[in-house]
């Protein structure tokens, strides 16, 4: 047998690389970028202009100029980004790029918390709660308080979770919390505020800390003892943060206090991209970066190496309107490409058969399904689409937000329309059951085996004495809608209508998010219209079975293997690039949303967004939206494009109407 002899690692790789060559590798800008050493810098990068590669090359030079790796700290929102970047700087160089201090701003804030938590009464030993344990706590502290006998249903745990975390992440009140995500629980304000005191209370007697506590803590230690805060700043002499623009107000001060010594910060991100204030973000860190750290040098990124000149031509065209920004203009050496186009669709299933039949020739002239994506703004927005790909028979993935038969009120209303079509659909029968308060697993099962066999109509009283106290009204309310619905003159609308009427109620009381909800459900009336019996309507509902929700970050190399249309919210493709990209539900009123037309901060999050969705297309870009769609909530009937693409040259943007061939 032949031996294979493993050798000792040494501390410093075989490296075979050639030197590198700076000035060959990086454009212009990215050279400067990399070069700056002493003094604050922001680095302006737009869409596709080698943010990532400015920051490896930046690393590997800091290295090479003999700058101890330990004193340098990377700071990124992902553990994948920064091992990535890393990795990459060690392929450059050599293995001391391990030796950085990279990672996310929570795993640094945990590693000062262990050292120095002890100076403000805490323990090292402290045990970081996860989001599950958060709520479990929160709900031990609800039960306590009485919170959970209450007549009027106080907000879950994992509601009464968000709006204290959002309180935390954007420093407003429990009450500002309250009213910008849930303002149907206003009544409950005084008791969250009592709740999330002694949430807190309750940490600290068991030495506990959550996601927020650790950036927090961090924080007050920094700013509350000034030997760490020193100490800390002299060891870390060059800073750098990755996507500054997704940074909340307690990251950037963390930053802030990390650096006042020496000011050595280098802050890498797009203004332009700045889209997630929901978590907590703000678009004022980047835009104040130069007012926190005076003398700040600017530099701008705006060589896109992804899109055609056409496609850049249309996003610069779309953030040029920003009210407020860094001025840049991407430019491209690729071929111009064909000019990107906006359909006006009659209506909804319309904008779907365009988007369809469009794919299927994009896929006969080569491009694979995997180079396709459609985005929308919210998950909702592809529920018809996903019913038109699966009479087509096209496979597809979709990120940020469930598939439609996967939302458990879809699911829901489906169960009552399954059992009118087969009164054998035992599960179906189970799941509506289920719904009736004081109904459990078990008793629904039984039940719905003798319910199967019987008339609605002529064995009600039978059925009923299978029913206990607790559950006797909700199952005589449950029959009386089944006869409704057995009805054969009812059109399925008129049927849907009659099984909303009745559900509306139960998910109110079911989840805490339910105006959300109610708009999916809307939506569900909205599809039902174009179908003339319920058969045809449930076999279409039917895609795939529910998977597991992934992030779109998450798709491992195996998984790119699998040819597969994607489907994303514009939030989940931030960061990702296709060869042809769909954007769908254009309309003033869906994008940007009624509902921001009113706060210029968040209108001007919506026009970012549009540009995100834009600049993830390498070739073909396809807008779209829908015309005479009524919108319930608001009760407005939705006809025009959106905002962001009015009055943009036809040079630019060619309009499409969609035509039947006769």
């Amino acid at each position: 047998m032949e031996k294979y002899i493993l050798v000792k690692g040494t501390n410093e790789e075989i490296h075979l690389n050639k030197p590198i060559d700076y000035k060959e590798d990086l454009n212009s800008t990215q050279y400067e970028a990399v070069m700056h050493r002493k003094g604050p810098m922001l680095v302006i990068a737009g869409a596709g202009s080698g943010k990532t590669r400015t920051l490896i090359y930046r690393v590997a030079k800091l290295i090479n100029d003999n700058i101890f790796p330990e004193s340098i700290l990377l700071l990124t929102f992902t553990k994948k980004a920064a091992q990535e970047m890393l990795r990459r700087s060690s392929i450059l160089i050599d293995n001391r790029c391990e030796k950085v201090s990279g990672g996310t701003f929570h795993s640094f804030a945990n590693s000062v918390l262990r050292k120095y938590v002890h100076l403000i009464g805490m323990n090292n030993n402290f045990t970081i709660l996860d989001r599950g344990d958060n709520e479990d706590v929160i709900g031990i502290i609800r039960n306590k308080l009485g919170l959970s006998d209450k007549e009027k249903r106080f907000p879950k745990k994992n509601t009464i979770q968000n709006i204290i975390s959002l309180s935390l992440n954007q420093c407003i009140s429990i009450n500002e919390a309250i009213k910008k995500d849930c303002p149907h629980f206003e009544e409950w304000t005084d008791e969250i505020v009592k709740l999330r005191d002694n949430y807190i209370s309750y940490k600290k007697e068991n030495n506990l800390v959550d996601y927020d506590d650790l950036l927090i803590l961090t924080n007050h230690i920094l700013e509350q003892k000034e030997d760490v805060r020193h100490k800390l700043s002299q060891f870390y002499q060059y800073i750098m943060v990755d996507e500054y623009q997704d940074t909340n107000r307690i990251q950037a001060q963390m930053v802030r206090l990390l650096a006042y010594t020496h000011d050595n910060v280098v802050a890498v991100g797009d203004d332009s991209q700045s889209i997630y204030s929901f978590r907590g973000a703000t678009f004022r860190n980047i835009m104040d970066f130069p007012k926190e750290f005076p003398g700040t040098k600017l530099i701008t990124l705006e060589e896109n190496y992804r899109s055609t000149q056409s496609v850049l031509d249309l996003t610069n065209k779309i953030i040029s309107s920003a009210k407020e920004k860094y001025p840049k203009k991407l430019f491209s050496s690729k071929n111009t490409g064909n000019a990107p186009a906006l359909i006006k669709a009659p209506d909804e299933f319309y904008q779907s058969r365009f988007v369809v039949q469009k794919i299927m020739e994009l896929n006969e002239e080569g491009v694979d399904l995997r180079d396709i994506a459609v985005l929308f703004r919210f998950g909702h927005l592809s529920y018809d689409l996903e019913i038109e790909l699966n009479r087509r028979n096209i496979p597809y993935v979709k990120y940020g937000g469930f598939k439609f038969i996967e939302t458990s009120h879809i699911k829901d209303i489906l169960s009552f329309i399954r059992v009118m079509i087969n009164r054998n659909d035992i599960i179906s029968w189970s799941r509506m059951l289920q719904l009736i308060d004081g109904l459990g697993e078990k008793t629904a099962m039984q039940l719905a085996e003798v319910m199967k066999n019987m008339s609605i109509i002529t064995d009600k009283d039978k059925i009923l004495s299978y029913a206990n106290k607790r559950n006797k009204e909700g199952i005589k309310k449950l029959l009386d809608l089944l006869s409704k619905l057995n009805d054969k003159t009812l059109s399925v609308a008129e049927q849907i209508r009659f099984i909303i009427e009745y559900y509306l109620p139960i998910l109110k009381e079911k989840y805490d998010d339910y105006p959300k909800r109610v708009k999916d459900i809307d939506h569900f009336i909205a599809i039902s219209e174009r179908f003339q019996d319920m058969e045809t309507l449930a076999s279409d509902m039917v895609l795939e079975p529910p998977s597991e929700r992934k992030s779109i970050s998450d798709v491992t190399a195996e998984d790119k293997h699998d040819d597969l249309l994607v489907l994303s919210t514009i939030h989940s493709a931030k960061g990702l690039e296709w060869h042809t990209v769909f954007i769908i539900w254009t309309l003033e009123g869906i994008f940007p949303s009624s509902y921001s037309l009113w706060r210029e901060d968040e209108l001007e999050e919506e026009r970012r967004l549009m540009y995100v969705a834009a600049t993830r297309a390498k070739e073909n870009l396809f807008i779209s939206y829908p015309v005479n769609i009524y919108e319930r909530g608001s009760g407005i009937l939705l006809t025009k494009p959106s905002q962001f693409l009015t009055g943009i040259p036809g040079s630019l943007l060619e309009h499409w109407a969609l035509v039947d061939d006769d």
